[in-house]
Parts: structure tokens; sequence; C-alpha cells
């Protein structure tokens, strides 16, 4: 019985791995060509959520030792484009308050490292939303051990997504 099961698990495992040879499907190699293509269709999903064009859009990322904060400007002074980001950045704070990270998950196309935790600890993390003369930043903090590490994890998967690290 039990070399009957090794047997099937076997040949199961070499059937998968030959099922991209019989079905003519060949992986795509990652190239800066379509990671650039990524990357700027994460962008426009991020536009359309926020309001206004990603082009116009400066993103900033921290860590910080009690949390991290989330900074979203515009590079000119645009009275409509700065509301629309502001009311982002309060409709973003609320959501996490409730546990919810539906958007950053619709921007990245998946869940976002370190949200599962956050949504789990809402309770005991804070998000204060700062209005900044051409944008505005949300200030998230923490004294609980996980939750924090959770923060980290989100700010971190951030900065490499948007391509902000330094």
């Amino acid at each position: 019985m039990r070399k009957s099961l090794t047997f099937l698990i076997a040949l199961t495992a070499l059937a998968a791995c030959d099922a991209s040879r019989r079905t003519g499907a060949i992986p795509t190699p990652v190239t800066s060509a379509n990671a650039d293509s990524v990357f700027n269709a994460m962008d426009h999903r991020h536009g359309d959520v926020v309001g206004v064009d990603p082009m116009a859009l400066a993103h900033r990322f921290e860590t910080l030792p009690e949390g991290g904060n989330i900074v979203l400007e515009r590079g000119e002074h645009d009275d409509f484009g700065i509301s629309q980001i502001r009311l982002h950045l309060l409709k973003i704070s609320r959501s996490f308050k409730r546990g919810d990270f539906a958007i950053p998950g619709f921007i990245h196309t998946q869940t976002v490292p370190g949200a599962d935790m956050m949504a789990e600890k809402s309770g005991k993390i804070d998000y204060i939303v700062e209005d900044l003369p051409h944008g505005g930043a949300i200030h998230i903090r923490t004294s609980d051990p996980d939750a924090l590490r959770a923060v980290h994890s989100f700010i971190a998967f951030q900065i490499a997504e948007h391509r902000t690290a330094r």
C-alpha cells in the first residue's frame, strides 16, 4: 500500500512537471519590459483609486520604530488633486482601522504582506491622517509586537512595489 501511494505521488508530480510541454505553454521569463508593464498596470490602478493621474503622484513609505508612514503628494499645487489625495488617505485609514485591506489588495492584485495580521490586530493599531501642503500622510502606530512586524512587512512591500526605495 505504501509503495503504491509513493508511486502515485511520483506519477502525479511527473505529470504536473510535464504539463507545460504537453499543452505547449511556455513560461514567460521575467524581463524588464514585462516588469515595467506590471508596474504601470499597478500604478494605473492606484491612480484610478485615488482619482489622480499616477504620474503626478509622489509616494513615500517609511518604517519607524513604532510603525510607519504612508505619504502621498502631488508634485505641483492643484487644489482638486490635493483634495482627492486627502480623501483617499482618509478612506484608506478608516478601512484599515476596520481591518479592511481590499483597496491595497486591488491595487497590487494580491494580499499585501502584513495585511492579514494588521486586520487581526486592527484594535491595536492607530491610523492618524495628516494634511500636508501638497497631499497628506497616514501615520501608523502600534505598541503590539505582532502588529508592528505586520506594519513593517506592509510598508516594506509598498516600498518595493512602488519603487520608492532610496
